[in-house]
């Protein structure tokens, strides 16, 4: 191998000394060094021969043939690059969503094992928004929660048209099992909305980054189901402070951070919004509204509640509101108004959910008599779990809504939450505390 930069060392070193000229016994200049281990080829005499070679089988160095002039594999953008090869660098991950599918590839390599579709993730990763198709019946919604929640989602998308700074974030705050999330649903159904939720569970992993790269990906979701299926969208996360919330000592976690810098993000550029790839001056994002639930806004960061980002809505339904709400609930079983105010003021200041699990305590009873007319505890698991496909499951009669019955499981669930707040458990194994 020859030499390729001059070396002080190697010209002073005489077992380094540069080569000599085998005739006039010269040292060769320092130019005429070639940097390669192999030897330069030898030019060709007929060069117009060897370039129609070389389109053929490439042996003679030439330019490669291409496949096609419309093949993906050796396409170029239009600042000339491989356009697979940035297509992977602008993502973080395989483009799979054009992948296996009848139509874009040969149909040699879909195959029919797994349909014409094989793009299993794919069709999974959609099912992220929700359709509400659990909702049946009749619900009734305050009229101030729907206009606040119909309000924010309609100035966020005529933000543009607006000449006003426009909150991105809705947060809707007040007491435990006031109906904060249900009666978002029911709105969201009202209006033909399809969201994207996420709960507080999901705003802490093992792995930093991960929460915030998933809140940004449910936001590009929403915008794609706005822009695809042409649809209304929003991103709504449920009880936000039992993720971000800082109660007492406890101490703030990266992803706590991140997830924090991620919201105040979005609401500053709801437009462009990163999942980690290049930007592109094309990929622009409907802006998505949001809509968080939370028990008490005061724990959470303070910069980001502020009013540029979220607009806040204490939600406390007031006397008339409950007897709605509770009316609705119970009228398909033959309850009438005056029954349900007879109930909600014999068991006033209690959350909404409240008198739902009234309604859920009176088939104790019954589910109790269905076990036996089963056969027992010892035959339950059988029924229920190792019974055919085909097998049907005995007939189960739910109870007649009475008052006395309601009444009866109010005063039980009543109970229970007096012992609770009245027994300490921890005073019973540490008497001699008290000495």
């Amino acid at each position: 191998m020859t030499l390729c930069n001059y070396n002080p060392f190697l010209s002073k070193n005489p077992i380094f000394s540069l080569p000599f000229h085998p005739t006039t016994k010269t040292q060769l200049p320092i130019s005429s060094l070639c940097c390669s281990a192999n030897p330069s080829p030898v030019p060709d005499p007929n060069p117009s021969t060897n370039s129609s070679n070389s389109d053929t089988n490439n042996g003679g160095g030439g330019p490669k043939k291409k496949l096609s002039d419309q093949s993906s594999w050796e396409a170029e953008d239009s600042e000339g690059s491989d356009y697979l090869y940035r297509l992977g660098k602008e993502a973080d991950n395989m483009n799979i969503a054009v992948g296996a599918r009848a139509g874009l590839v040969d149909d040699l390599f879909v195959g029919k094992f797994l349909g014409r579709d094989s793009d299993i993730v794919f069709d999974y990763r959609q099912k992220v928004t929700r359709s509400f198709q659990y909702l049946q019946g009749d619900y009734y919604i305050a009229p101030l929660f729907m206009d606040k929640v119909v309000c924010h989602i309609a100035k966020n998308y005529l933000a543009h048209l607006l000449n006003t700074k426009v909150p991105l974030i809705l947060g809707i705050w007040g007491g435990k099992g006031q109906g904060k999330s249900f009666q978002t649903e029911l709105i969201f159904q009202a209006m033909g909305v399809e969201p994207v939720i996420m709960s507080a569970g999901e705003l802490e992993s093992e792995r930093a980054g991960e929460p915030g790269k998933l809140i940004r990906d449910r936001y590009r979701t929403a915008s794609q189901v706005v822009r695809n299926q042409g649809k209304m969208s929003c991103l709504m996360i449920n009880d936000i402070d039992a993720g971000l919330g800082r109660f007492g000592n406890t101490q703030m976690t990266v992803n706590n951070q991140i997830v924090v810098g991620t919201l105040m993000n979005l609401c500053d550029n709801p437009t462009r919004v990163s999942i980690g790839q290049d930007w592109r001056e094309s990929d622009i994002t409907n802006r998505i509204p949001i809509i968080v639930t939370g028990n008490d806004l005061s724990t959470i960061y303070a910069p980001l509640i502020r009013d540029g980002r979220m607009e806040k809505f204490y939600w406390q339904p007031n006397h008339e509101d409950i007897i709605n709400i509770v009316h609705r609930m119970y009228e398909k079983d033959g309850m009438s108004r005056d029954e349900v105010v007879s109930i909600v003021d014999t068991f006033p200041n209690q959350a909404l959910d409240f008198y739902g699990a009234l309604r859920s305590r009176t088939y104790d009873r019954s589910i109790s008599k269905w076990v036996e007319d089963i056969g027992g505890v010892q035959s339950l698991g059988d029924k229920l779990v190792k019974r055919r496909k085909n097998d049907n499951l005995p007939a189960f009669t739910p109870p007649k809504q009475t008052i006395e019955a309601l009444l009866e499981s109010g005063y039980s669930l009543l109970k229970e939450q007096q012992l609770i707040m009245e027994t300490k458990l921890s005073k019973e194994y540490m008497k001699n505390m008290d000495d």
